[in-house]
């Protein structure tokens, strides 16, 4: 999965496992940008009696890099809050909750958001005011050390409940999920709450050796025991997350303030990634309160989709999470030679891939993809016509990077740039994009071509699918996307969702 339980240690911490993380120009708004970062994943909508929630002793920190030098030019911070408005009851709600100020909702949750800008005080921010008893603690652990100038644009903003069932949550999205969408000053926009979960996957084949249910009676794919194709069976399509999404303009996100006037333009380029962190030090006592405290250690990050997944080993992987993006060079090995293009070539599907078996070089694509970004010029103007540019430099690191000047599509794919559409991954990345068919394919070496004129790609490399129908949509009751901010679908209700 895209980074769901995608570790040893964080697989035991799920408020604190950072799932998901997309970065794209808004459809609807294009001088904006929304960056959205989930948590929790992999949530039964059955979930009573306790509820899933955000951590109230967890930092969430969505980080912007606008100069290439993979450190955090700006971080977005959110910090959340719980209480309880009747403790001697043993109930989430006591009737239905027709608004975020029902007295029916009893276990409740609210935020702050924190804007950190290294260096001097940016345009169109004003002086922090911190309302009494704020509990800012100064920049995350990313944050390189020097001046930072701080400021709050929101507090004890609501956090949705859960969608639990047609008499607990009735008009769920209208009354309660659209109402805690809070717009902000400077023209910024904050949801925090629980969504459905956008990322599809067929888990199942994908950890079962790469079984790809679609390719099953292909010969250069079938392995015994033979199987049936079949269609993608999507494991989190009735699944909830906890989205955190916020949307801000262009201008208040480059490194002059401005809008970049074309692809090629210096400011045009951002580099995204979210992470989460707890104290230093938690102290248990039976006979008060547990207490946090000690500096915020880093415990889970996200940049690309399936960078730790699939690309970093087992026994590395829990260091990867506390470890940040300028640091990534220790993972470039791994990127240059990935093991799954050595797998799937060499010992799944040989007969399929004896280009790349036998392709020697370092992977300079994959390099290009998941660590510098892709310079102008390697993707041809006869395959975007536009051209296609998303370096930040040469310092390694992952993360998701996105051409600010790269206008949202009419005609989306939900193959992103390996579909001739370059709004999509790895130029950001969408809810919709196939992560999955798109990683697959590049690994293959499907882009290896565009970096290495020597090398033809094996035809099977385009034809890796989860799915035998694009795009993969939720067959439930609600739509998996939407088309306004925050964009992630209604989490489906306990009550009506079938357990399998």
């Amino acid at each position: 999965m895209s980074s769901h339980r995608e570790a040893p240690e964080i697989s035991k911490d799920p408020v604190a496992d950072n799932a998901d993380v997309y970065a794209f120009v808004s459809p609807e708004n294009n001088g904006t940008v929304t960056i959205i970062s989930n948590f929790v994943p992999l949530q039964g909508p059955a979930g009573g009696p306790n509820f899933y929630e955000f951590g109230d002793d967890v930092l969430y920190s969505i980080y912007i890099d606008n100069d290439g030098d993979a450190q955090p030019d700006i971080e977005f911070q959110f910090q959340f809050t719980s209480s309880l408005q009747n403790p001697k009851t043993f109930l989430y709600n006591t009737g239905p909750i027709g608004s975020l100020t029902d007295p029916n909702w009893n276990a409740r949750q609210v935020y702050s958001v924190v804007r950190i800008d290294k260096g001097p005080q940016p345009p169109q921010i004003g002086p922090p005011v911190f309302p009494p008893g704020f509990p800012f603690s100064g920049p995350g652990p990313a944050f390189p050390p020097g001046a930072t100038h701080t400021t709050v644009i929101g507090t004890n903003l609501p956090s949705p409940p859960c969608n639990i069932g047609p008499h607990s949550t009735p008009n769920y999205e209208t009354a309660l999920a659209s109402q805690a969408v809070q717009s902000l000053a400077n023209g910024v926009k904050v949801f925090a709450g629980q969504r459905s979960d956008p990322f599809y996957v067929d888990l199942g084949a994908i950890f079962d050796l790469a079984d790809l249910r679609p390719l099953q009676t292909n010969p250069p794919f079938a392995i015994p025991p033979a199987l049936p194709a079949a269609n993608g069976v999507d494991a989190t399509k009735a699944l909830n997350i906890h989205s955190i999404a916020i949307q801000v303009p262009i201008t208040s996100v480059t490194r002059d303030g401005k809008t970049p006037s074309s692809i090629t333009s210096s400011n045009a380029v951002i580099g995204v990634w979210s992470a989460a962190s707890r104290r230093k030090v938690r102290v248990i006592d039976s006979q008060q309160p547990d207490v946090d405290t000690g500096p915020w250690v880093q415990v889970s990050r996200l940049g690309n989709p399936l960078f730790n997944e699939v690309i970093v080993p087992l026994g590395q992987k829990d260091d990867w999470n506390k470890g940040f993006p300028a640091g990534d060079s220790e993972y470039l090995p791994n990127v240059q030679s990935p093991e799954l293009a050595s797998l799937i070539s060499k010992v799944l599907y040989p007969s399929a891939f004896p280009k790349l078996a036998a392709y020697a070089k370092p992977r300079a694509d994959m390099v290009a993809i998941l660590l510098t970004g892709i310079p102008l010029g390697v993707i041809p103007t006869s395959f975007v016509s536009t051209g296609f540019v998303n370096l930040t430099g040469p310092t390694f690191a992952d993360m998701l990077r996105l051409n600010l000047a790269v206008q949202p599509s009419n005609s989306p794919s939900v193959f992103g740039l390996l579909g001739m559409d370059p709004s999509g991954f790895p130029n950001g990345r969408r809810l919709f994009d196939d992560i999955v068919a798109i990683e697959l394919r590049a690994i293959a070496g499907a882009v290896l071509p565009f970096v290495d004129k020597t090398f033809t790609a094996d035809a099977a490399a385009s034809a890796l699918t989860q799915w035998t129908t694009e795009p993969v949509s939720a067959s439930l009751s609600q739509p998996r996307y939407l088309n306004r901010f925050p964009y992630v679908g209604t989490p489906y209700d306990g009550f009506d969702t079938p357990s399998s």
